[in-house]
C-alpha cells in the first residue's frame, strides 16, 4: 500500500505512524506497537536499539514516501513509575495497558533520549533529508493517550523542542496533536494552554520566555460510531468536520499564529475508530464504498478553501491502515481489503493527476452551511455519533487545475451525507478560456457504485469472506480505475468555451482531463 501511494503522480505522502518508542515483543496489532528503542540496565545507563525504528522508517523511505515521526510514546524505563497504579488490570501487564501514556521519570533523561535519537535520524538519513520529515509530539493528549496533566504536556514539549533542535536545528516539530476543537472540551483546553505556553509562557527546559513552535496539528472526525450491535442509523457529517476545522483555525489565529502552517489535521476522517469495523456497529458500511470516496473528497476540498481564507497551508491527513488476516470487505477504515484497493483509494489517485496551476471552479451545488446545522444536533458540540444525515443537500463543486505540458483537469464530486440517499442529477460544465476552435481530446473517469468499485463486485460475488481464487481474480480486476465513456474529441468555440452534460450519481468522484489534439 505504501508502494502504491509513493508511484501516485503527486508522492511523496506523508506517513505517520503510533507507538514508535514503545517496549514489547516488536510485533504490531491494531491498538499496540513497540520498537524496543529505549532501556535501561541493571545500573540504570541507557541502552539503545534503532533496529526497528530503522525498519519502519526505511520502509516508508523505500516505497518513495516521507515520515511524520509521531515522537511518542513513553519507554517503560522512562515511565514514571509512581503513576503505575491500576489495581482494576489484574494480571494484565500494566506497561502495555496505560504505562506508555505517563509522563517521564526524569525530563531531563527525555531530554536526552530525544536527543540521541535525533542525533541516530541525522546520522543515518542526514540533516538535509530529515528536515523534509515532519515531527510531532504524542497523540491526542486531551484523553486517554496521555496520563499527566496540561501543564506536564507543555513541559514535555519544552523539553523534546529543546533536545531535537540543538541537533536538527531545521527540523519542523509540531503539536498539540489534540482531537476535535469543539465549542468546549478538552481539545479546546488543551489547545489554549498550549499555544499560551508556546507564545508567552516559561519554558521549562530553557527557563525563557515561550517556546519554538513551527506547525500546529489537531485532529478532526465527522462522527463517532461505538461498539453497538443494534446502532440506529447514523452516518458522518461534513459540516461537522468542517466547523472543527474553522474552529480550530480561530484558535491559533486569536493566540498569536495566524499564517502558521496547520498539519495536518493529523487525522482527517469520516469517524474515529479506525480498527472498529462493520460488526462492531453496521453504520462502519460505508468505509468500503464509493460514499467514503465522496466523502474525503468532498471534505479535503471544503478543507483547501478554508486554508485560502485563512492564509497558510492546511494538510489534511488520512488516519487509515491495513489489517493484515482480516476478512474481506468488513468495513474498517482501510485503503484496501486482502490487498483489493477500494474506491477511497481511487479518490486519492484521482487527486493526484490534478496539475500543479489552480484553475477557477465555481459550482451553484455547494451546500448551505446554516442547513447543516440545522440537521446536525450535535453541530459544534462533539464528534456526532447518531446524525443519520435525512434531509442533507447534495454538493456538487470539486477542483480545476492545469499541469505544466498544457493538459486541463476538472475533479468533481457529488456527496450527500444520507448514505442511503440514491439520486441522479444532469451535471453541466462549462469550460471557458480553451483556445478558440481548437479541438482537445476528453477523457472521464468515475468513482461510483458501478466504476473504479471492487466492492460491488464482492457484493455480486455473494459477499465471500475469503474469495476463491476466481472470485478474488473477478473482485480485484473491479478495483481499476474506471472511465466512464471512451475517450471523445470536443471542440471549442470560437470565443474558446465548451459545454458537457453528463449524469451524477449522489456519491461519485469524475476526473476530467482535455489534452490539446
Amino acid at each position: 500500500m505504501l508502494e502504491r501511494f509513493g508511484k501516485l503522480a503527486d508522492a511523496p505522502y506523508y506517513v505517520r505512524t503510533h507507538f514508535m518508542f514503545c517496549n514489547g515483543n516488536c510485533t504490531g496489532t491494531q491498538k499496540f506497537g513497540s520498537t524496543n528503542i529505549y532501556h535501561e540496565d541493571a545500573h540504570g545507563n541507557p541502552v539503545h536499539d534503532f533496529a526497528y525504528i530503522d525498519l519502519i522508517l526505511n520502509t516508508i523511505l523505500e516505497s518513495g514516501n516521507k515520515p511524520y515521526v509521531e515522537l511518542g510514546f513513553m519507554p517503560e524505563d522512562l515511565a514514571d513509575p509512581s503513576l503505575r497504579r491500576n489495581p482494576w488490570l489484574g494480571g494484565l501487564d500494566p506497561y502495555r495497558e496505560s504505562g506508555w501514556t505517563y509522563p517521564p521519570k526524569d525530563y531531563h533523561r527525555r531530554h536526552d533520549f530525544i536527543r540521541t535519537v535525533a542525533q541516530h535520524l541525522a546520522g543515518r538519513y542526514g540533516s538535509e533529508e530529515v528536515n523534509n520529515w515532519y515531527f510531532e509530539l504524542w497523540n491526542e493528549p486531551d484523553i486517554f493517550y496521555w496520563s499527566g496533566s496540561n501543564k506536564d504536556y507543555c513541559t514535555l514539549f519544552d523539553y523534546t523542542e529543546q533536545a531535537l533542535h540543538a541537533v536538527l536545528p531545521n527540523a519542523r516539530l509540531g503539536s498539540p496533536t489534540c482531537t476535535g476543537i469543539f465549542d468546549q472540551g478538552g481539545g479546546r483546553e488543551l489547545m489554549q494552554t498550549f499555544l499560551e505556553h508556546c507564545k508567552t509562557g516559561i519554558n521549562d527546559a530553557t527557563k525563557e520566555t515561550g517556546t519554538r513552535l513551527d506547525f500546529v496539528t489537531f485532529h478532526v472526525k465527522g462522527a463517532e460510531f461505538p461498539r453497538d450491535a443494534n446502532a440506529t442509523k447514523a452516518v458522518p457529517s461534513v459540516g461537522n468536520l468542517i466547523h472543527q476545522v474553522v474552529s480550530g483555525a480561530e484558535m491559533i489565529k486569536a493566540a498569536g499564529y495566524g499564517g502558521l502552517e496547520i498539519v495536518l489535521l493529523s487525522e482527517a476522517d469520516p469517524d474515529t475508530w479506525a480498527a472498529g469495523g462493520i460488526n462492531d456497529n453496521a453504520n462502519m458500511r460505508f468505509r468500503d464504498t464509493e460514499y467514503y470516496a465522496s466523502f474525503v473528497i468532498c471534505a479535503y476540498q471544503r478543507i483547501a478553501e478554508i486554508a485560502l481564507n485563512y492564509g497558510a497551508p492546511i494538510h489534511p491527513l488520512a488516519w487509515a491502515f491495513i489489517f493484515p488476516q482480516e476478512e474481506c470487505f468488513p468495513a474498517t477504515r482501510t485503503f484496501a481489503t486482502q490487498d483489493i484497493v477500494k474506491p477511497v483509494f481511487r479518490a486519492f489517485d484521482m487527486l493526484s493527476r490534478l496539475g500543479s496551476h489552480a484553475l477557477k471552479l465555481s459550482s451553484d451545488g455547494t451546500a448551505n452551511p446554516a442547513l447543516e446545522r440545522k440537521l446536525d444536533a450535535d453541530y459544534g458540540k462533539a464528534t456526532p455519533h447518531h446524525y443519520s444525515g435525512l434531509g442533507a443537500p447534495t454538493i456538487v463543486s470539486g477542483w480545476a487545475a492545469r499541469n505544466d505540458i498544457g493538459q486541463v483537469q476538472v475533479l468533481l464530486y457529488s456527496h450527500c451525507d444520507d448514505i442511503d440517499a440514491h439520486s441522479e442529477r444532469t451535471i453541466e460544465l462549462q469550460l471557458t478560456g480553451l483556445n478558440p476552435n481548437q479541438r482537445y481530446r476528453m477523457r472521464h473517469w468515475r468513482i461510483d457504485a458501478t466504476h473504479s468499485n471492487a466492492h460491488t463486485q464482492w457484493l455480486k460475488e455473494g459477499r465471500p469472506k475469503y474469495p476463491t481464487s476466481e472470485q478474488y481474480d473477478r473482485i480485484k480486476a473491479a478495483e481499476a480505475l474506471d472511465m466512464l465513456s471512451p475517450a471523445e474529441t470536443i471542440a471549442a468555440t470560437s470565443v474558446g468555451t465548451a459545454t458537457l452534460r453528463f449524469n451524477m450519481p449522489t456519491h461519485a468522484v469524475s476526473l476530467l482531463t482535455f489534452d490539446l489534439q
